[in-house]
């Protein structure tokens, strides 16, 4: 077995916490996705137009800062896989239990997205069902405003 040189070990200790470290607000990000989406399948059956708005504003915010780690991210797994720490660490089991558990959580988002698309969609079903039924009570009548009414010709001005 080759002796690994000290610097080189070091490097390879950062690759790994800085990797687990994303990982964890990997994690963390997708947890906080899932409690908006929760929140908000909760607005979709209040039927709370202005708190569904918040929750996709915020949702937005929260996929943003996920794609964001994202992009470090992967890169950070390459580097990972290429300086072979995972078979000499003891914080690789932590690791491929944050991976692990990242998988667990982005099954579980990809399932309350899915529910709360059927439920948005439902909604707007009924809300355009709602929509024709309406009936304009003014139909048919004749506005103040169209009718033509005899106007005074004629302005009297006293000095």
């Amino acid at each position: 077995m080759e002796e690994i040189k000290q610097e080189e070990m070091d490097e390879r200790v950062a690759i790994l916490k800085r990797f687990r470290i994303l990982l964890v607000q990997q994690r963390d990000k997708f947890r906080d996705y899932l409690a908006v989406l929760e929140k908000q399948q909760d607005s979709i059956t209040a039927e709370d137009p202005e708190a569904l708005l918040a929750h996709t504003e915020l949702e937005q915010q929260v996929v943003a800062g996920i794609a964001d780690i994202q992009k470090v991210l992967v890169p950070m797994s390459e580097m990972y896989a290429a300086s072979d720490v995972q078979g000499r660490s003891g914080d690789s089991s932590s690791i491929e239990s944050i991976r692990t558990e990242l998988s667990g959580l982005q099954t579980q988002i990809l399932a309350q997205n899915a529910k709360n698309r059927e439920l948005l969609r439902v909604h707007i079903t009924q809300i355009r069902s709602q929509m024709q039924q309406f009936t304009n009570p003014y139909r048919g009548n004749r506005s103040v405003y169209s009718q033509k009414g005899s106007l005074g010709k004629i302005v009297e001005i006293q000095a």
